[in-house]
């Protein structure tokens, strides 16, 4: 990653994490107070995942730690790595309030490898809007695939990249106002709020991301030496996307209120590492 959108963005998580720590959406007392408590996310997709005992897993870009102490009850050995020095601070705390035997690591992905070393994984996990902060989807691929052992899973499930194109300030239709392939060139955006209900601002509110394709991502993973082994694209997506033009399912996902078969909004993917 190019080292001002590094900093930049890793500032910009240093300011997020204390304020998701605290907020209503994360609910982290709730890890604390329930030892059976699971993520929305990894709930979402709990029979996808599988039996997860004795599987020695690394969650990259764990951020404060909720999926990563989830994907913990399910059974794994896991590492958390991310490189937001205040989340890994804040995970490693809740980690010991709830009494979880997650690890965590401060370390980019870019560094995963040289932080955990090589083929020593089971799982690679990777959740909810994190590719987005990642300029280079083939470098992450091979990281993915330098971190796993022979046999070794990637789990991701991420927010689709035709949302990610979305303008969602038009609201007269779905319209693409954002790059959908990779760019070399970042968007820059400058926000001082962030995704949870807080009364604070973010002060370093300059961050960098791009969008990668779904051809893109797939061809980095089989360029990487991987084998897909399911991809699934979804309906509905964890937060209120298109604010305005969505409605709360069943499972506590948003799905677009008017023709929601015309937009996938977030997908899993599943791949191998061969023995």
């Amino acid at each position: 990653m190019q080292h001002s959108s590094y900093d930049l963005n890793r500032a910009n998580w240093n300011e997020r994490a204390p304020l998701h720590l605290a907020s209503r959406e994360y609910a982290v007392r709730s890890y604390i107070d329930d030892p059976t408590r699971l993520s929305d996310v990894v709930s979402f997709d709990r029979e996808r995942l599988g039996d997860l005992h004795g599987v020695k897993a690394v969650h990259l870009q764990c951020h404060i730690g909720t999926d990563t102490i989830s994907l913990e009850r399910l059974g794994a050995e896991v590492t958390g790595l991310d490189f937001s020095a205040a989340a890994i601070e804040g995970a490693r705390d809740l980690a010991a309030r709830a009494k979880s035997t997650a690890v965590f690591v401060e370390a980019g992905v870019d560094d995963a490898v040289a932080a955990l070393g090589a083929g020593h994984f089971d799982l690679v996990y990777t959740g909810i809007g994190a590719l987005c902060w990642l300029p280079d989807i083939a470098a992450w691929a091979r990281t993915v695939s330098s971190l796993l052992a022979p046999g070794g899973r990637l789990f991701i499930r991420e927010g689709h990249p035709v949302l990610w194109a979305i303008d969602e300030e038009q609201t007269n239709g779905l319209v693409l106002g954002y790059p959908y392939f990779e760019q070399s060139e970042p968007l820059v955006w400058d926000d001082s709020s962030t995704y949870v209900e807080t009364d604070q601002s973010i002060k370093a509110s300059v961050t960098h991301e791009w969008n990668h394709g779904i051809g893109e991502i797939l061809t980095a993973v089989l360029d990487a030496g991987l084998t897909i082994t399911r991809f699934v694209e979804h309906t509905s997506v964890p937060w209120e996307a298109l604010p305005g033009r969505m409605h709360l399912d069943d499972n506590g996902e948003w799905m677009l209120t008017e023709h929601a078969e015309r937009l996938p909004l977030t997908y899993t993917l599943q791949a191998v590492k061969a023995d």
